[in-house]
């Protein structure tokens, strides 16, 4: 009779139920195992060196890479799908709203003011430092 029975008949005995779990332990666990990892029994007996930043590209230089290996430098991004962020010429908060007469943007009225005040050779400096070509006199 197997414990799976004597639940089914409800005459379930404590002892030859845990009897018969310590005889047969799980086939997925093997006795032998030793855990090895961060925190375990034995994770006090093994002696982790730190590599400073020079010992790590030296190793990597050693490596066996092929000419079509993929690294920092060779990473091809598709371009994005979510529009560029527009930053205030004068402030750099994020801008709403863009000035039609000088086409420099702002973010606030005060900024809107000071922007009417400025002359033309600053606009264009604005303009220049966001790298916009169409400077309207």
């Amino acid at each position: 009779i197997t414990a799976a029975e004597t639940v089914a008949d409800g005459l379930l005995d404590a002892s030859s139920a845990v009897a018969e779990s310590t005889a047969n332990p799980p086939p997925f666990k093997d006795p032998a195992f030793m855990h090895s990892g961060i925190g375990g029994a034995a994770a006090g007996k093994k002696n982790r060196t730190w590599k400073n930043l020079k010992q790590i590209l030296a190793l990597e230089k050693t490596l066996p890479w092929k000419l079509n290996d993929p690294n920092y430098f060779n990473i091809d991004a598709p371009p994005s799908l979510k529009p560029a962020k527009k930053y205030s010429d004068i402030s750099g908060l994020p801008a709403n709203y863009t000035d039609p007469q000088t086409k420099l943007r702002f973010t606030s009225s005060e900024e809107f003011s000071y922007i009417r005040l400025l002359p033309s050779d600053v606009v264009t400096g604005y303009l220049t430092l966001r790298k916009a070509t169409c400077i309207v006199p």
